[in-house]
């Protein structure tokens, strides 16, 4: 059984319903008690192979830039089903060796920025500050992932610049990318 139990570690960010990391590593800091772990891999067309690493019991969520709105409404509306506050960590996943992402951050951000604006907004300071970034630097999302490292090493391992063009349209899909279905639980650790 999945237990809700809080998570004292001060890294865990256990305390906000909305939480971000980076990496396989921090999914599993920050995973422990959330509902939810969004995986947020602006550059992949295909499952992460990292979703088999994400921390047991959450459900797991694929999202980016095209998507950020959609899983927002997503787990505004899980929320509203489970009739109680849903913990959500959002993870950038980085580069596999270990490199910082700029794209991945500021997709983190773009979905942190949607759920505010439906309400939840009881967000961790690096949940906060990855929001800033992204609502900083909105006009300039296109630009910035395909500048960026990440986006610099796909078109060098062959991807056209028009596909990180279009994994960088903000809201361009309203589909659910739904990895894996999570153990819901009714709070401190009882069944739902």
């Amino acid at each position: 059984m999945f237990s809700r139990t809080p998570d004292l570690r001060p890294r865990a960010q256990a305390s906000y319903q909305v939480r971000f990391d980076q990496g396989v590593a921090g999914a599993h800091r920050i995973g422990g008690g959330a509902d939810v772990v969004v995986w947020v891999d602006v550059l992949t067309d295909v499952p992460s192979p990292a979703i088999s690493e994400m921390p047991a019991g959450p459900a797991v969520l694929e999202g980016g830039f095209i998507d950020a709105s959609a899983i927002a409404a997503w787990l505004l509306a899980e929320q509203e089903r489970l009739g109680r506050r849903l913990y959500i960590a959002i993870v950038a996943a980085g580069d596999p060796d270990g490199a910082f992402a700029a794209d991945d951050v500021l997709a983190s951000g773009a979905i942190v920025d949607a759920l505010i604006a439906l309400g939840i907004d009881d967000t961790s300071p690096e949940a906060a500050v990855a929001c800033a970034a992204f609502t900083s630097l909105r006009r300039a999302v296109r630009h910035l992932t395909g500048a960026s490292g990440a986006g610099r090493s796909a078109v060098a391992s062959g991807v056209d610049s028009a596909e990180i063009h279009a994994a960088s349209a903000l809201d361009s899909s309203s589909v659910v990318r739904i990895s894996r279905t999570g153990v819901v639980t009714g709070g401190a650790g009882t069944p739902a």
